[in-house]
């Protein structure tokens, strides 16, 4: 006999599974510049690093562990004095991943290079490099920038001009990670003053266009993404065959046809209503802005993915999910019992529940991707599509009852359409678990996992629909029709198609679903673009030494069109080009979960907010500099942080966005 297992028993295990996660960041290195006399003076490097962890210092042997090396890019008015040495107790002993004597510290490291000073101006530009292993796996080598700069006599005195202070060395530049030192821990209203990179230019940036219609785009794209998967839903078992019997009892209610069809139509208004005002409800309990948040949370992500591989089993026939029955008891008793428009609402209302087994995990679908928009109308709109879809087949049939004699019976097709709905929720769920993988670093499904999971899915689902694969409730007799072929045709092309992927294709058709390229570990394909840094004070100050423009890409790990940017428009020749080359790109992460060292409190619109992670940081920054909070948002400034051209949002039209840059560089050259 076939088990049943009820909704509150779903969520009850899936709330009481353990889930913890946090990013590693070991190591955290803090500069400061020392005068010792007239004319000489140091640089301490100072690192904490948690329990079990270690800092190699630099009496290594080749091939080695990456121990702390002294880095110079630029040096003017000043010498450096030997070498870069460790100051306090070394431990010295062989390691057990190299098998070599090493030096390391523990608990803190510490190291000091002497400079002497020329006379006159100087500047002193570099960074200090390091490994750091635990007795298990080692970090790639990590980068601490430091810039100093500042004026001596030529005959130096005592009280020469001091250098930078630690506030404004620079944090370490990478394509990959972020440092979780390079955050500015002083409150960003007081940065803006001291660097002024984070004075609003709203009014500027307003002054060159708007960019509203790619939010009217969205929303017809979210009420269409709702629609389909209302289509979807209609088509499961769960709804398919109420149909039929809702129709015939609105029709046998009265003899009055008009009546009935009138019924008819009230019944499929209230599906609307239920939907809509279900969406509306989930926004004004969570809000726009925490559902943006709650769908890059790990936690969330790792129990959706959990909640839908739970359905794709069910849909497989391994078991079968319903509500609680004395819910639906209850409702269809009541709508029984009463008459008029309530008792119409009120069956209505009973259909959503009894359906819910197969609408549910396409609502929560489509109510995660549509909360990443910040939009507070969005989630109404994709329930509405949804609700349309959904309600429609009703009234239609109900004014035209003729057309009932013509639907195709349930039988051996719903089941297939049931278990093609398990292999999509199956793929989809992959989608969920790698925002949760990208936002805290696990780098447990890396693009070319993702890729290979989902080339065995779709290839199975081809298998399936060839009638290669059998499932418990599958009919044994159902034979492999005209449809069924062709479907299992563009399942086994789609898997063909990802696996040049594997090797670095772009894939721009699964680019909403996939990782970013960043991720692949083995790539052949050569035109990329990676971000030369991850922080924005950093990144605007290399640029103003450099004199080249800066582009802002406001970015997160669980930004679908922001994958579908980088893979469709971001691989074009001259785009890259001119990323690559003539500007400093800046990516920030909104969904950063990195903890700041120290939380900043700001106050925003009269309330007094704290910030606590660098993804906090980064979606301030885009909303108090730049008036906005949705991704992708891309933006041109130059060296003082003004905008050089009008903001750019999701559009794949690569002329766009070509000639969206070529206005930038041109503004920036007047």
């Amino acid at each position: 006999m076939k088990r049943r297992i009820t909704l509150s028993w779903l969520l009850m295990a899936l709330i009481c599974l353990p889930m913890f996660a946090q990013m590693q960041d070991p190591v955290r290195f803090k500069t400061e510049w020392k005068n010792l006399s007239a004319n000489e003076a140091e640089i301490i490097f100072t690192g904490t690093m948690d329990q079990g962890w270690h800092v190699y210092s630099t009496d290594l042997q080749e091939g080695g562990p990456t121990s702390a090396t002294f880095n110079i890019d630029k040096i003017e008015g000043a010498e450096l004095v030997g070498k870069l040495t460790p100051i306090g107790k070394e431990i010295k002993q062989m390691d057990p991943i190299f098998e070599m004597e090493v030096k390391f510290f523990e608990g803190t490291a510490k190291f000091s290079q002497k400079v002497k000073l020329t006379g006159g101006d100087y500047l002193i530009t570099g960074y200090l490099e390091f490994g750091a292993c635990n007795d298990q796996n080692c970090l790639p080598p990590t980068s601490v920038d430091f810039s100093y700069k500042g004026t001596v006599a030529a005959a130096a005195s005592a009280t020469a001009a001091p250098a930078k202070t630690e506030e404004a060395a620079a944090p370490a530049e990478s394509t990959e990670t972020v440092d979780s030192t390079a955050a500015v821990t002083t409150d960003p209203q007081t940065l803006q003053e001291a660097t002024d990179y984070w004075k609003p230019v709203i009014k500027e940036l307003s002054n060159y266009g708007s960019t509203e219609e790619q939010e009217s785009h969205s929303w017809i794209y979210i009420f269409f993404t709702g629609l389909v998967g209302g289509i979807l839903a209609l088509f499961t078992p769960c709804v398919w065959p109420i149909i039929p019997m809702t129709v015939s009892f609105f029709l046998k209610r009265t003899k009055d046809k008009k009546k009935g069809i009138r019924d008819a139509w009230t019944y499929g208004a209230s599906i609307v209503v239920i939907y809509v005002a279900l969406g509306l409800a989930i926004t004004l309990i969570f809000g726009a802005s925490a559902l943006n948040a709650l769908s890059t949370n790990a936690i969330f992500n790792i129990l959706f993915f959990l909640m839908l591989v739970i359905f794709a089993a069910s849909f497989f026939g391994a078991f079968e999910i319903t509500l609680p029955s004395k819910w639906s008891n209850a409702v269809d008793s009541k709508a029984e019992a009463t008459t008029g428009l309530l008792s119409i609402f009120l069956m209505a209302f009973t259909l959503s529940l009894v359906s819910f087994s197969c609408t549910g995990p396409i609502i929560g679908f489509l109510l995660v991707e549509v909360s990443t928009t910040g939009s507070v109308v969005a989630p109404a709109i994709g329930m509405l599509g949804f609700a349309i879809a959904l309600a429609l087949p009703f009234t239609l049939f109900a004014m035209f009852p003729s057309w009932l004699k013509s639907m195709p019976k349930s039988g051996g097709w719903m089941n297939v359409i049931k278990v093609v709905l398990g292999f999509l929720e199956l793929a989809f769920a992959l989608k969920f678990l790698s925002v949760a993988d990208l936002a805290y670093g696990w780098r447990l499904l890396d693009r070319e996992t993702f890729l290979a999971l989902w080339i065995v899915i779709f290839a199975l689902l081809g298998m399936y629909l060839l009638g290669k694969i059998k499932f418990p409730h599958d009919d044994d007799n159902n034979k492999v029709g005209v449809g069924r072929f062709f479907l299992a045709l563009i399942s086994l092309a789609f898997a063909v198609y990802m696996i040049p992927g594997l090797w670095g294709a772009p894939l721009k058709a699964v680019s909403a679903f996939a990782p970013p390229m960043q991720t692949q570990d083995f790539n052949l394909y050569k035109n990329e673009v990676h971000a030369k840094f991850t922080d924005f004070d950093a990144g605007m100050e290399y640029a103003r030494q450099n004199n080249k423009p800066v582009m802002i890409d406001f970015t997160g790990y669980g930004c679908v069109n922001c994958r579908k940017m980088e893979l469709a428009v971001w691989t074009d020749p001259k785009v890259s080009q001119m990323l690559n080359d003539d500007y400093v790109l800046i990516t920030l992460y909104v969904d950063e979960k990195t903890k700041l060292p120290e939380p900043i409190k700001v106050t925003e619109n009269g309330t007094e907010r704290t910030l606590r992670t660098i993804g906090d940081k980064w979606s301030y920054l885009q909303r108090s500099k730049f008036g906005a909070n949705a991704q992708p948002f891309y933006v041109l400034l130059d060296n003082e942080g003004m905008p050089l051209n009008k903001s750019y949002s999701y559009d794949e039209d690569i002329a766009k966005y070509v000639d969206f840059l070529q206005t930038g560089l041109k503004n920036y050259k007047k």
